[in-house]
């Protein structure tokens, strides 16, 4: 019994090493276009060699090395997989603020896990995660998960809870006192208090810090309403702390004065940035610092609101954006892709590309940010966001030209992570 046991597993052995693909086969991909990002031009055909986790060759055409797979992709645009700088993997459709207090944290680990796959499925291989919402430090579990190759995902910068006030934006204002209702952020009334917390996220694996520097955000007679809630001295603190740890500052930053602070301050995205002045404008120029729209979620709230009288404020909020961001434009302000994720459906935020490009931007310029600009504002350049030899291979293919019809993004038919096909 021993010895049929022992060929028993044998046999198991030498199948399941019959049945594996040999390991770091070549892969040539090939499609009718290939965009270069950083410079605009169209590339027909287009063809990536792979080895590995790397690209090794792109162009028209690449060695096909003996014993290579190829990989027709027929009428379609190879492109740099996307990026999203802000996400919420912790939450889905429905009320917020109660998926944070009826649902565990253990549950929303679960579904966290779920909306990183969708996001991966969609194109998306590299995000930044705005905040747990309440979850805390849960998000490192997420993005260490994936880093191991135990769960799907797209590459992930992380930053726990947000950084809140004391009756600030997320603390869970609309509840009964007497119940106690946690904070959905971390709570920091000053700047000593504000490097104490950073300092305990960073030990619990945080990548970054986001911080609410406004809040509550809302439209009155058609006028933007943005009370700010730390001083330009309390985040410059945050973003020397942030600094010294190796990392960066992320702010909900809606309008004035709040944006102008965190501009002085030298954060590294302001998200949302509904209403930027002329002086925060330029210093956001002079310092590098992205603006991050996040238009889908103010299209998904003005079209998603329990009453009429809530969906015609946020389609105000949406207008009064919409007119600022041409302005914006105009002024040369530099922008990150962020859809703010999460409250909407994971895995359909490539309409935040469509609606940039509906709103006043060029496909390419659009492009140029998700993927050249997303990959800096996650510590990423020179290793993501662009088909280059050395780059990760992180690979997507859509169908017809992005160049000409942005809204192709939003119809990924093939990704590629790190060398691995995830969808075809």
């Amino acid at each position: 019994m021993r010895r049929q046991s022992l060929l028993l597993v044998l046999l198991a052995a030498a199948t399941s090493s019959v049945a594996q693909p040999p390991a770091n086969v070549p892969t040539v991909l090939h499609a009718a276009r290939l965009l270069d990002v950083a410079t605009g031009k169209m590339l027909e055909p287009g063809e990536v060699l792979v080895e590995g986790e790397r690209i090794r060759a792109a162009g028209t055409t690449v060695e096909h090395p003996a014993g290579a797979r190829t990989i027709d992709l027929g009428d379609t645009t190879l492109l740099p997989g996307m990026i999203d700088a802000h996400v919420h993997l912790f939450l889905h459709p429905g009320a917020e603020d109660l998926q944070t207090v009826v649902e565990s944290v253990p549950w929303r680990t679960i579904l966290a896990e779920q909306a990183a796959k969708a996001d991966l499925m969609a194109g998306f291989t590299a995000e930044r995660d705005m905040g747990t919402e309440g979850a805390g430090s849960a998000d490192t579990a997420v993005r260490n998960a994936i880093n191991e190759d135990m769960i799907p995902g797209p590459r992930m910068r992380v930053s726990g809870n947000a950084i809140d006030i004391l009756g600030g934006h997320e603390d869970a204002n609309h509840f009964n006192p007497a119940q106690h209702v946690f904070s959905n952020a971390d709570r920091a009334n000053d700047a000593e208090q504000m490097v104490e917390v950073i300092r305990a996220q960073h030990k619990e694996g945080s990548d970054f810090v986001k911080i609410y520097e406004t809040g509550p955000d809302r439209m009155v007679d058609g006028v933007l309403h943005t009370p700010y809630q730390y001083t330009a001295a309390q985040l410059t603190a945050a973003v020397e702390e942030a600094r010294r740890l190796g990392t960066t500052v992320g702010v909900h930053a809606m309008g004035e004065p709040g944006t102008l602070y965190a501009a002085e301050a030298g954060v590294a995205s302001i998200d949302h940035a509904t209403q930027l002045s002329d002086e925060t404008t330029r210093l956001m120029k002079e310092k590098g610092i992205y603006a991050v729209p996040t238009f889908t979620i103010f299209e998904y709230f003005a079209q998603h609101r329990e009453s009429q009288d809530q969906a015609a404020g946020e389609a105000a909020m949406l207008e009064y954006k919409i007119r600022e961001f041409k302005k914006q434009v105009a002024a040369g302000v530099q922008f990150a892709v962020g859809s703010d994720v999460g409250p909407f459906p994971h895995g359909t935020q490539a309409r935040e590309l469509t609606l940039m490009v509906q709103y006043g931007m060029t496909p390419l310029a659009v492009l140029q940010a998700d993927m050249l600009h997303g990959a800096k504002l996650l510590g990423w350049a020179g290793q993501i966001g662009e088909l280059k030899p050395g780059y990760y291979a992180d690979i997507i293919a859509v169908p017809g030209d992005p160049l000409k019809d942005i809204s192709v993004v939003e119809h990924v038919r093939f990704v590629m992570k790190n060398g691995e096909v995830v969808r075809q």
